[in-house]
């Protein structure tokens, strides 16, 4: 009995061990890692969505946060074609003809329209197509057979049939030179919203840097144009939350045969579209310090002035005479030949925040310069308390008889004020007529024809006593 009992132990021992080994063991198990699968993509946009009711009076620019190609040569990446330069060696290049380039933009919009940059300075045509899409799987053709301006190396806008997109296709079919595509920039506008700017535009005019007939002598929009929803792709369109933005290019008409630099700028007209009160002289159209005789103010439009502005410049040249990069003028006092006062920033390409500061010009004499934020030298250091490119600021420029004030205003900060003493200014003498100016003066013309200033004004507020506008 003994002998069994052991057999059977040993048996019982023998199974346990086997049933151990199929896989009860306590034995923490060795993780096997299995290969990840590639999940399916899905569209950005899952369902269709369509933006109808929107009259859309003005176009809004489109951001556009990515562009791919399947194609592209050495250092002409996709990429470069939506990064706000529009200096050539920053571009989308491939050698394949019928080649795809896919924008996306941040969000669904109502696409009306392109302005495309080709490189085409040997005066080659492109010809291409548009398509767009909301999920980059059915794709609706909205411009078939274009063909490039040979004759233009600026923008060229489009219109297209309006789609409610989130994508859009530039099929580029080479040109009438080889099967190269070569694109430059391309900027998208539609709008999201039924947006318009709140400033309002009844007493000023825009100067563009294009003359469509000879390109020597700066355009002037007529106050009654500007109100009817005036656009223009190139100098002056409105963003996306309806600030108003201004662009002037290095190349360009000037606004006269002594003007050295190109602007995109407004310029105040009390007149309101009376063109029987003349631009010039002291009238109706213009306006003058309280310390100006009594008969120079009774002629006038306005006595004394106050002009507040917000904005946030968006764009400085980076090429050129290390004297000049990276100016801009964004708002002045002009008088008949001189300027109580010019309002500068400036951004060295160096340096991440730029410096504010401000010219009051001596009727007849020199410019006394005053430093608010940073230096305006060509060497200066990045400012501590500088401003970014794309920053909100304000200023307001305020006169009261032969004192003016400049105030520059930022959110979360003290106000920086400026107190100018004009009275051995000489524009208390008779005749002499001020207007306000805002938008943006290039102050660099040595630089790559290309490079340009923008900024984007969202209040633009003129008052005047005895103006009622």
């Amino acid at each position: 009995m003994l002998l069994r009992f052991h057999i059977i132990s040993i048996i019982s021992i023998i199974l346990l061990f086997l049933l151990q080994g199929c896989g009860s063991s306590s034995t923490p198990e060795v993780a096997v890692k299995e290969p990840i699968q590639e999940q399916p993509s899905t569209p950005d946009t899952p369902e269709e969505v369509v933006i109808e009711n929107i009259s859309c009076p003005n176009l809004n620019k489109l951001d556009f946060n990515q562009a791919s190609v399947q194609s592209q040569m050495l250092g002409f990446e996709a990429s470069q074609s939506i990064d706000g330069s529009f200096i050539a060696s920053s571009r989308w290049s491939t050698s394949n003809n019928q080649h795809d380039l896919i924008l996306t933009l941040d969000e669904v919009s109502l696409v009306k329209g392109l302005a495309i940059t080709w490189l085409n300075t040997d005066e080659r045509s492109y010809s291409f197509d548009i398509e767009t899409s909301q999920d980059k799987e059915e794709w609706v053709p909205v411009l078939s057979s274009a063909i490039s301006n040979p004759l233009t190396t600026r923008g060229e806008y489009v219109e297209v049939t309006e789609s409610s997109a989130r994508y859009i296709k530039i099929v580029a079919n080479g040109s009438d030179k080889n099967d190269g595509n070569h694109i430059v920039e391309v900027e998208g506008f539609g709008c999201r919203d039924d947006l318009t700017s709140s400033i309002q535009l009844n007493d000023w005019y825009l100067s563009i840097p294009v003359d469509e007939s000879t390109n020597s002598k700066a355009k002037s929009i007529s106050e009654a144009t500007l109100n009817d929803n005036y656009f223009n792709a190139e100098f002056f369109f409105l963003d996306k939350e309806g600030g108003m933005v201004f662009r002037a290019p290095i190349e360009g008409a000037k606004t006269s045969t002594n003007t050295k630099y190109t602007r995109t700028e407004l310029r105040e007209m009390l007149r309101r579209g009376n063109t029987s009160i003349s631009t010039q002289g002291v009238n109706k159209n213009n306006w003058v310090f309280s310390s100006a005789p009594s008969n120079d103010q009774t002629a006038a439009g306005g006595v004394d002035g106050v002009l507040n502005a917000e904005l946030a410049v968006n764009y400085v040249t980076e090429t050129g005479d290390s004297a000049q990069v990276g100016r801009v003028i964004i708002g002045q006092i002009h008088a008949n030949d001189d300027e109580p006062i010019r309002v500068y920033y400036r951004k060295l390409p160096n340096n991440e925040k730029g410096a504010i500061y401000l010219a009051h010009e001596i009727e007849g004499g020199d410019d006394i310069y005053y430093e608010l934020i940073g230096t305006r030298s060509k060497s200066a250091e990045n400012p501590d308390n500088g401003i970014k490119l794309n920053e909100r600021f304000g200023y307001q420029i305020s006169v009261d008889g032969n004192l003016l004030t400049f105030t520059l205003t930022r959110a979360g900060q003290d106000d920086l004020i400026e107190v100018i003493d004009m009275n051995n200014s000489g524009y208390d003498l008779g005749g002499q007529y001020m207007y306000f100016k805002a938008g943006v003066y290039n102050q660099n013309n040595s630089g790559d024809p290309k490079d340009y200033v923008q900024a984007t004004f969202y209040r633009i507020e003129n008052t005047h006593t005895g103006y009622d506008g």
